[in-house]
Order: structure tokens, then sequence, then C-alpha cells
């Protein structure tokens, strides 16, 4: 019996290897066609990542760091011009090399620029195109500054969200899920907002958070004052 199966098993492989065989050769020139096509598309890609992208997200992110050194010497505007073609500001960097790291971290820098220049409007609009995935340290920063310049364009409730996108996004970074630096000062931002807004009770639960759950933050020594505020 054991060798009937053995005799059946090679009948049904000699069998499918005669269809497949058939099935080649019936259809031989598609299939070479398909295989070249799939190493075409896979050798353009590598030729592409190698020759294209990685040269060009590495010029960017040399013309980046140029602009960074201004930014920290509080050179704004010029950081957001630029000083000739082998240096352009960040909204031209931010332009040029979308899709790039460097063209991301771009948005967030002329952003902040503007902001630095009481230029709110434009501030938002270059912190919005930030890519806050790519980027989970700076990503918190830049929700909290896009918090600010709604703040300032009196939009209350996109100001609000913004603040606790950046604490989430804060907590999210760190290694122990608690940003006692960030996320505390966000919250603190939003709730004062809510106060402002007649929010009461919105407010008090932020800064209660605030208290229980950031207790290494300096910000929860001083929210008590803040409790006691809104709670009249």
């Amino acid at each position: 019996m054991a060798q009937n199966k053995k005799n059946q098993l090679a009948q049904e492989m000699s069998e499918a290897t005669s269809k497949y065989e058939a099935f080649f050769a019936k259809n031989k020139k598609a299939i070479l066609i398909a295989i070249a096509a799939v190493i075409i598309v896979i050798a353009a890609i590598i030729f592409y990542n190698n020759f294209v992208a990685k040269p060009r997200a590495e010029k960017a992110a040399t013309m980046l760091a140029k602009m960074e050194q201004l930014f920290e010497q509080q050179q704004y505007e010029q950081a957001l011009k630029g000083n000739g073609a082998d240096a352009p500001g960040f909204t031209q960097i931010a332009s040029d090399y979308s899709g790039t790291d460097a063209g991301n971290l771009a948005n967030y820098f002329a952003g902040i620029c503007y902001a630095k220049t009481g230029k709110w409007q434009e501030a938002a609009s270059y912190l919005e195109k930030f890519n806050t995935k790519k980027d989970l340290f700076v990503s918190p920063l830049s929700q909290m500054a896009l918090g600010d310049c709604y703040a300032n364009l009196k939009q209350y409730d996109k100001a609000i969200d913004a603040f606790k996108k950046a604490a989430g996004m804060g907590d999210k970074a760190a290694a122990d899920g608690m940003n006692n630096t960030i996320s505390p000062v966000a919250l603190k931002k939003a709730g004062i907002i809510l106060y402002e807004q007649k929010q009461k009770a919105e407010a008090l639960k932020l800064f209660q958070e605030i208290k229980q759950k950031y207790v290494n933050s300096p910000i929860s020594m001083e929210i008590d004052k803040y409790i006691e505020l809104v709670s009249e």
C-alpha cells in the first residue's frame, strides 16, 4: 500500500511538472517580459536611491546645517532668506527639497523664525507643513509652537488642540512615556486658554493632570495656584 501511495505521488508530481512546462512553453514570451520588467523596476529603484535621492538628501542636509547656524545666532530673517545659491534659506530648502528629512525640518525652522519675528500666520503655515511622523523629538515642539501661533491669531480651539497634541507627542517620545519638560508646559498653556474662555471645568482637568502625572516637573510645583484660580 505504501508503494502504491509513492507511485501515485510520483505520478501527480510528474503531471504537475508537465502542466507547468506546457504553461511556460505557451506563455514563455509574456513570462520573460514580466521578469525583465520587474528587474528593470528594481534596478531603477536602486539607481534612484543611490544616485538621486541620497545625494539630494545629503545636499539638503548640508544647506540646512548652514541655516541652523544663523538660527542659533538669532539671525532669523537671514536664516529664512539665506545668503546665496549655495546657502538658500529655510523657506527655499523646504520648497526645493520637500520629501527629504532636511526639507521637512526646514518647515519647522521656517515656522519658528516667522514666530520669532511676530509673523504668526506665516509661522502657522510652515509649522502646519511639518510632518510630525518623521521626527518624534521635534514634533512636540512643533505642535507647541503651532499652538502659540493659533493663540496669537485668536484661533483658540485650534490652539488648545495643538497644545494637547504636543503633550501627547512629548509623552510618546519619552523613554518612560512621561515628558516632564514639554508636556506639562503644553497642558498648562491649554488650561490657561480654557480658563480665559470661561471653560473652568476643562481647565481644572488639565491642571489636575499636571499635578498628578508630572510630579517631577517644575510646573507641578506652581500648579496649585492655577487649580485654586479655576476652582473659585
